[in-house]
């Protein structure tokens, strides 16, 4: 082969290999596009409305891989290459990376049991692997939790389904439990007309079922008071603080001694 066959012969590669790869950008682009434009349908659709925002989320990025994968497909083939040929290796691929990467595949069947399961959903205040938040996003392998300072909190779906699951937004409403230590020698009853006032006084504390204040314990150096209220879930931060504070200003005003631990001593001589 002469060298002027071999520039011939170079120069029509290169022609139609740029013709196959200003294709496959073109493909490229039209299928992001296309791929952003479908999962927008999917997440704004009349469906998504009906069906939980969790469920939407999961669903979105199932669709999203899924569509990237087809759009890899297609760009290889437009270079020739076999997508027969393609898809085997892909699914011979899968196989092992499936059996290196174990702990991923527990967190996409983790991904998949929420979705069915749905044990919570987004928005819902959980507590789980030891961490509490807001859930803010249910992904194919992490599930993503805002705390209340703010904190971006990401666990992995196998985790996630393989620990307790804590949701404290399931019910409409919750219950407030405290307690409060006063000094021995102090009028029982009394002390649970103080909490029982204090805590019907309260505007966001339930009616039904009436709030509860009783002698729960009697410890070392003082005696403990359980009380409980039922108040809206949104509400239960909000009126854990207020009794504390409402509490212990009034057990001040009435001259109620909050006792420190005490500890008596006999010397023998």
């Amino acid at each position: 082969m002469t060298f002027e066959e071999f520039l011939d012969a170079f120069l029509a590669w290169a022609i139609a290999f740029g013709k196959q790869l200003i294709a496959a950008i073109l493909v490229l682009i039209i299928g992001r596009f296309l791929i952003k434009w479908t999962v927008k349908l999917i997440t704004k659709s009349k469906f998504a409305q009906k069906t939980d925002k969790t469920v939407v989320t999961v669903l979105s990025h199932f669709v999203t891989a899924a569509l990237y994968i087809v759009l890899v497909v297609i760009i290889i083939g437009i270079f020739g290459i076999p997508t027969a040929s393609v898809i085997t290796v892909i699914a011979s691929a899968g196989v092992a990376i499936g059996l290196a990467l174990q702990g991923a595949l527990s967190n996409i069947a983790g991904g998949i049991m929420i979705l069915i399961l749905r044990p919570f959903r987004v928005g819902d205040f959980v507590e789980v692997a030891g961490n509490s938040g807001t859930v803010s996003d249910v992904g194919i392998f992490y599930t993503v939790l805002t705390t209340g300072d703010n904190k971006v909190i990401t666990i992995p779906n196998g985790t996630v389904m393989g620990d307790n699951i804590v949701n404290y937004s399931t019910k409409d409403t919750r219950r407030v439990d405290l307690v409060f230590s006063v000094a021995y020698g102090t009028d029982v009853e009394r002390v649970k007309s103080i909490l029982l006032e204090e805590a019907n006084k309260h505007e966001l504390v339930l009616k039904d079922p009436a709030p509860f204040a009783r002698l729960s314990k009697q410890n070392a150096s003082s005696l403990d008071f359980t009380v409980r209220v039922w108040v809206e879930s949104k509400n239960y931060w909000t009126v854990n603080f207020d009794l504390l504070e409402t509490l212990n200003n009034r057990f001040e005003a009435e001259g109620i001694e909050i006792p420190f631990n005490q500890l008596d001593v006999n010397i023998k001589k």
